[in-house]
């Protein structure tokens, strides 16, 4: 059974991976990329390539954006030959991205006027979530909305948590995205200090995450990708340098003064120094000596 055609624009690893849940769900999916390997992929796994977003248009009115930037996400829905040129009436947009909140809203308020809607849902959860379709998405926009996507949505996700206006979806991303920012230095940290005090670290893993100590990153990084030293989560240093980047800005704009959060943003930014942005954003530990 057909639950009808979807499009997506972006199909890297998170895209691939989106396109893989939708199709197990019984949806049409439709995409498109500027890479020529990750259309390759995506035809692979069944999905109807197409060479742009004016073929894409035409094919769904509903299209997810799965982009590394909000500059991408703007030049795909204002572009020349973009969204807003080519989507059929009422199109809904759904971001995955993990973009900038104003820019967001601006997108948001543009798109309504047109009568398009937008969702802001960035996602949490990596390729493997997006493959297993055990994402969970923070939203933002209306509620009618993510009424209509809800279907989409529940073929992507485990959990959905809705979280008011537009933009407020990618604040809530970005705040996130600064606690793991945060966990990844200071459990690193606790771990070089466990090792130097004679501890293994894969046993003090196992005792932090039994006790108050843990978080996702102690429960799921440390054993998943730091301590077998894969580094391979699927999610760059320079993404993760993005969003603590704006995650900092953001707490400028606010007016606040945050003292441990200007340290966290201040360590990844140094971190450019010796860590390409290439690598894997767990290899921000390396930096506290471990994983070496």
């Amino acid at each position: 059974m057909t639950n009808g055609n979807i499009g997506i624009v972006g199909l890297g690893r998170m895209g691939n991976g989106m396109a893989q849940s939708l199709l197990r769900k019984g949806f049409k999916v439709f995409g498109t990329d500027i890479g020529e390997t990750q259309c390759q992929a995506a035809k692979g796994i069944g999905v109807n390539v197409v060479a742009d977003l004016k073929a894409l248009c035409t094919e769904s009115s509903v299209i997810i954006l799965s982009l590394p930037m909000a500059k991408h996400v703007q030049a795909v829905v204002k572009g020349k030959d973009g969204i807003i040129d080519c989507a059929q009436p009422n199109t809904l947009i759904i971001d995955t991205s993990t973009s900038e909140p104003e820019v967001t809203r601006a997108l948001s308020r543009e798109l309504d006027r047109l009568g398009h809607q937008l969702l802001d849902c960035p996602v949490s959860g990596g390729p493997a979530g997006a493959e297993a379709g055990t994402m969970v998405m923070v939203v933002g926009g209306e509620r009618s909305s993510l009424e209509r996507a809800q279907l989409y949505l529940d073929a992507l996700s485990s959990k959905v948590v809705y979280m008011g206006k537009s933009g407020n979806g990618h604040a809530a991303k970005l705040i996130n995205n600064l606690l793991c920012a945060a966990h990844l230095v200071t459990t690193a940290e606790a771990v070089a200090l466990g090792t130097k005090a004679g501890l293994d670290p894969a046993d003090l893993i196992a005792g932090l995450n039994a006790g108050s100590g843990r978080s996702a990153i102690s429960e799921v990084n440390f054993p998943r990708w730091i301590l077998d030293q894969s580094f391979d989560s699927g999610f760059t240093m320079e993404l993760m340098r993005k969003d603590v980047r704006l995650a900092k800005n953001m707490i400028s704009e606010m007016g606040l003064e945050l003292p441990l959060a200007q340290q966290v943003a201040e360590i990844w930014s140094q971190s450019e120094e010796n860590i390409p942005d290439q690598d894997d954003f767990n290899c921000i530990v390396k930096n506290a000596g471990l994983g070496e």
